[in-house]
């Protein structure tokens, strides 16, 4: 395909409606060029897998996922590297039983409620769709709402099972990977109280404090907590904030690296934007700006984007962040 045949349609492939304001001539440069490095990674990932459905955890695995992992293998590495496909080999029929058992009335209420807000722009998960991806993700909920009882179901998990099941088009392995990410990758994120969560949020901000001082500074100048522009970025997984290939190039990683990366594509994004947040005057002003960094030719050009990520926050080590969580858990629970 050469650069001139690259059409881009109004509806995207994972099925959303691209935005009336989409600007599709810079897209279809950047899209253009991408094709180039799709086709080139397609080709190495088929001779690393060779038709066999294993993968080695190793520097060599580790480098091809920061540079993408083609569609048609996605689901397939997503499962291996989070560890979901061994979870579902050893509980064989595990994920159908949790369907035929007995059901919470209050959480099947809850998941309810969300189905119609979940994706309205997202032409598979209309009503009229066929199949219409709601059932699927009513499904994964609410089996995965009886199989966590300590999570249940609460609103971000709508969004971040109806990505997985775009990428695994199956049910069952759509809630095996929601378990690893809640039950392992995201720690405490989703619980009633969200400590997981709160405590990130605090941490992203320490993080700030070390690497991007200035802009540390100016939230503190004005007041702003760290949960009023952030909040979401953590909740849904960059879903929503950061467009739908780059959400995906981040999960890669995700699945592979763990919840490292969710401060590294948040750092990335701030200290990109150094100068542009720091032009904010007052508080609406300062909430605008983490709006408008999300936006873009930087964030949309993902395979520039993920290079960035690795390069810009510097050296951002487990240890640290597992350190910086410990203290801003503490003060998070002394505060009450």
């Amino acid at each position: 395909m050469s650069c001139t045949q690259v059409v881009i349609c109004r509806v995207d492939p994972y099925g959303f409606e691209r935005p009336e304001d989409f600007d599709y001539a810079s897209y279809e440069a950047f899209f253009s060029r991408y094709l180039v490095v799709l086709t080139r990674r397609a080709i190495k990932w088929s001779k690393l897998l060779k038709g066999n459905n294993s993968i080695q955890k190793s520097l060599k695995v580790k480098r091809y996922i920061r540079k993408g992992i083609p569609n048609e293998h996605r689901a397939l590495v997503w499962m291996i590297v989070s560890g979901a496909q061994t979870n579902m080999e050893q509980n064989p029929g595990y994920y159908h039983r949790l369907l035929e058992g007995e059901k919470n009335a209050k959480l099947l209420e809850a998941i309810k409620t969300d189905m119609n807000r979940t994706f309205p722009d997202n032409v598979k998960f209309r009503k009229t769709a066929d199949p219409c991806l709601q059932n699927a993700l009513y499904n994964v909920l609410v089996a995965y709402g009886h199989h966590n009882k300590a999570v249940g179901y609460c609103q971000g998990m709508n969004f971040i099972a109806g990505y997985l099941i775009l990428i695994t088009k199956n049910e069952e392995e759509s809630f095996w990977l929601l378990d690893a990410l809640i039950g392992r990758i995201l720690p405490d994120y989703y619980s009633p109280a969200m400590l997981g969560l709160k405590t990130d949020q605090e941490v992203l901000g320490e993080l700030v404090k070390m690497k991007v001082p200035a802009v540390a500074e100016l939230m503190e100048r004005h007041g702003v907590m760290w949960t009023l522009v952030v909040s979401r970025w953590f909740i849904c997984l960059f879903i929503d904030i950061l467009p739908v290939e780059t959400v995906l190039r981040i999960w890669d990683c995700l699945f592979y690296e763990g919840s490292k990366i969710i401060f590294r594509v948040a750092l990335t994004l701030i200290k990109q934007n150094q100068a542009f947040i720091l032009e904010a005057t007052n508080f609406p002003d300062i909430c605008d700006k983490f709006k408008q960094i999300t936006k873009g030719t930087f964030v949309t050009e993902c395979h520039s984007f993920m290079q960035k990520i690795f390069t810009d926050p510097g050296s951002l080590s487990m240890a640290t962040i597992n350190k910086l969580r410990e203290t801003c858990r503490e003060k998070l629970l002394s505060q009450g």
